[in-house]
């Protein structure tokens, strides 16, 4: 194996860390939560793309044009824990456990950056 494919492979099993995160908006307190399978990395992805002009939320992404980087806290609010079988999907239990993170906090209207769900 190579050198190359030997480090594919240690990054492959390497757990990651699973769970809920929060965009904190400092100046008005709304809120945006997500999920990830890897939190580290998605924490990344969403500074780069608020950074970029790039995220998916127009909403966060003027407040943030707006009032700087600075203004914004990025925070993790819940692990998963990794689960013995390295095959389970934990799709399903992220999802249950944001859905659980987004009853408990109502970021809806003057409290956050999510649109309420019909």
């Amino acid at each position: 194996m190579t050198d190359k494919k030997k480090i594919k492979e240690l990054y492959r099993q390497t757990v990651q860390l699973m769970g809920i995160y929060q965009i904190k908006n400092l100046v008005n307190g709304k809120i945006y939560i997500g999920r990830s399978a890897d939190l580290n990395g998605k924490i990344n992805s969403e500074r780069f793309q608020l950074k970029n002009n790039l995220h998916m939320n127009r909403e966060l992404q003027a407040d943030f044009n707006g009032l700087g980087q600075e203004k914004f806290s990025f925070e993790i609010l819940d692990r998963l824990p990794p689960k013995e079988d390295p095959d389970h999907d934990s799709g399903g239990d992220l999802r249950t456990l944001e859905e659980m993170w987004l009853e408990k906090l109502q970021p809806f209207a003057a409290k956050g950056y999510h649109k309420k769900k019909p």
